[in-house]
C-alpha cells in the first residue's frame, strides 16, 4: 500500500492490478449489460460520447462490492479520512466509433483545490483491458499540485501518461489531477465503473437513497451504509444533504 500512497502523493494517480478476479469481472459485466438495457442512456461529456448508467447501488446488488473494496478503501481513507462518503458509483461504456478525445480537466472546481488534501478522489474500475488503442485514460503526472483545474488555453501539455491496465485493474486518481478519456479506435467496447469519493461535508453527486430498494438494505454491511449515509436507515435525513430531502 505504501508504494501506491507515494505514487498518489507524487504523481496524483496510481494503478492497482488484479483487484477483480475473472469471475468477478464476468459477473459485473453481466449485471452492467442488463443495467444498460434497462436504464442506460447516451451521454456526451467534455466531447466524448458513451453509454452511461447512474447510481449503480440502486440498480443491482452486484455492485455493492465496489463500494468498500478492501484493496482500494485504505488508499481513499488515507487522503479523505474514514468519514468520507461515496459521491457516486456510475458506469461508462465507450463503444467502437466513440472517437472523440475528452479535454484534460480536474474533477474538482478551481475554488475547492487544496494541495494539502483533495476534497474528492476517483476510482476507475477496468472491466475491459485499457489500452492506448481503445482510449485508456490520459493523466498528467503532478498536475494535482498545479493549483489549476485545467491547463491554460495556450499551454501545450507534452508530458501525458496513458493509464493502461488489464481488466480487473483499478486506477485511483487524486480528483485534482488533470486527466481525460480518449477515443476508442478498436472494434470492441471499453467498459468501466467509476466510484468517486468525497469528504464528509460535501453533497452526493448521486444520492443512493433515491430509488434504493428497501429489500436490499440488509445486504449492506456497516461500512457500505456509512459510505452511503444510511447508518440511520434508508431515506432518513442525513448530514449535508438533509435540506434537499
Amino acid at each position: 500500500m505504501q508504494q501506491h500512497i507515494w505514487e498518489l502523493d507524487v504523481y496524483g494517480f496510481t494503478t492497482i492490478p488484479n483487484v477483480l478476479s475473472k469471475s468477478e469481472i464476468k459477473n459485473l459485466l453481466t449485471a452492467l449489460e442488463e443495467a444498460e438495457s434497462k436504464v442506460g442512456n447516451e451521454q456526451v461529456t467534455r466531447g466524448q460520447a458513451f453509454v452511461h448508467v447512474a447510481n449503480l447501488p440502486t440498480v443491482d446488488p452486484s455492485f455493492f462490492k465496489i463500494i468498500d473494496h478492501p484493496k482500494i478503501l485504505p488508499l481513499l481513507e488515507y487522503h479523505l479520512g474514514d468519514s468520507m462518503i461515496l459521491g457516486s458509483l456510475n458506469s461508462r461504456n465507450v463503444r467502437p466509433g466513440d472517437t472523440e478525445d475528452q479535454d484534460l480537466h480536474s474533477d474538482i472546481p478551481q475554488l475547492l483545490l487544496n494541495n494539502q488534501s483533495p476534497v474528492m478522489m476517483n476510482t476507475i474500475w477496468m472491466l475491459d483491458d485499457f489500452t492506448i488503442e481503445n482510449g485508456a485514460t490520459r493523466v498528467v503526472p503532478g498536475s494535482h499540485k498545479s493549483g489549476l483545474d485545467q491547463p491554460p488555453q495556450e499551454m501545450m501539455v507534452p508530458h501525458i501518461v496513458n493509464a493502461v491496465g488489464a481488466a480487473g485493474t483499478v486506477l485511483v486518481i487524486n480528483g485534482q489531477v488533470w486527466h481525460a478519456a480518449s477515443a476508442n479506435q478498436t472494434s470492441k467496447p471499453r467498459r468501466a465503473l467509476f466510484a468517486h469519493y468525497r469528504k464528509h461535508m460535501l453533497l452526493f453527486q448521486n444520492d443512493p437513497h433515491d430509488d434504493f430498494p428497501l429489500e436490499w438494505f440488509n445486504l449492506l454491511n456497516d461500512k457500505q451504509r456509512s459510505l452511503m449515509r444510511m447508518k440511520k436507515g434508508l431515506r432518513e435525513r442525513h448530514s449535508s444533504d438533509a435540506h434537499l430531502r
